[in-house]
């Protein structure tokens, strides 16, 4: 059963477009940094949230490093024109093709299923779903997500989000959280 059956519609796209972050860097697990980006770049949230003030190219230099892709080019991999190729089979960016599973045998390992791979989230990013799935009550919303990566002061998202200028403590407040949860 996929965990994503709570998830808000927006919700479930930006955690999709997270794995595609991944892979098309050349990743093979899904981290909070991969999230962060992805809810720059979506915005997945049901209400107005001005404190959450974060250009999503900016933190795309921050999190993929120009280059990191690189390797799968250095094998002789397009990764463009497979991109293209599957695109023409179905959409790869479809979250109803994107599944979120926990293992029945390995509990702690949850693996984000696409269409055109998997990844095991990092336990920082496995903290931020299981945050925003506890917080949200009946559907996890993009709030929640964000909730889940104020959660931890210690993941590399939090400087990311200082770096880039955010007020963590009104963004807290926003979110409902204690200000040490910032």
């Amino acid at each position: 059963m996929t965990m994503f059956r709570r998830y808000t519609a927006s919700a479930h796209r930006a955690m999709a477009r997270a794995g595609l972050l991944s892979l098309e860097a050349g990743r093979t697990v899904l981290d909070e940094d991969a999230v962060l980006l992805a809810l720059a770049e979506t915005r997945p949230f049901e209400g107005p949230l001005g404190e959450f003030s974060l250009d999503a190219e900016a933190v795309r230099v921050s999190v993929v490093p120009p280059g990191e892709g690189e390797s799968l080019a250095a094998l002789g991999i397009d990764t463009g024109r497979v991109r293209r190729r599957m695109a023409g089979l179905f959409p790869v960016d479809d979250p109803a093709h994107w599944h979120l599973r926990r293992s029945t045998v390995r509990p702690l390992r949850v693996t984000l299923y696409g269409p055109v791979g998997e990844l095991v989230l990092t336990a920082r990013a496995r903290k931020v779903v299981e945050v925003a799935a506890h917080h949200g009550g009946t559907v996890v919303t993009g709030e929640d997500l964000l909730r889940g990566l104020l959660a931890d002061g210690r993941n590399r998202s939090i400087s990311l989000l200082r770096h880039h200028g955010v007020p963590l403590h009104p963004l807290a407040a926003a979110l409902g959280l204690t200000s040490r949860a910032a």
